[in-house]
């Protein structure tokens, strides 16, 4: 049986990873788990997609990373926004609310025959 879990919608992987980092450092197996723990278990990131977009969003300079130990006491490549990092996180946000209430009204609308 599928997975009832859904990917995410394009674009909106890197915005959810700096919200999640903004709450703290992590590392990549942490960001996953905090993601698909927020959204209520709806979205699944797979290393597949994580990773890519967190090397993207270092060399865009809006990570830092740095190694330390995990709670499990195992070495781990951990992710940090940067001031950079922060700015985007709002810029992202904003484009997100202009375009999810756009989204809305349409999803909302409803046909009144003789109007257009």
């Amino acid at each position: 049986m599928a997975d009832p879990r859904g990917e995410l919608l394009q674009g909106t992987l890197e915005m959810l990873v700096l919200k999640t980092l903004a709450l703290e450092p992590m590392h990549g197996w942490g960001i996953a788990h905090r993601i698909e723990h927020l959204s209520g278990n709806v979205f699944l990131v797979t290393q597949g997609s994580l990773y890519p977009a967190l090397v993207r969003m270092k060399r865009r300079g809006w990570l830092r990373t740095a190694w330390r130990i995990t709670e499990n006491n195992r070495r781990a490549r951990y992710y940090e926004l940067t001031a950079v990092g922060r700015y985007q996180l709002d810029v992202e946000r904003a484009s997100w609310l202009r375009a999810s209430s756009a989204i809305n009204g349409i999803m909302n609308a409803h046909w009144v025959t003789g109007e257009a």
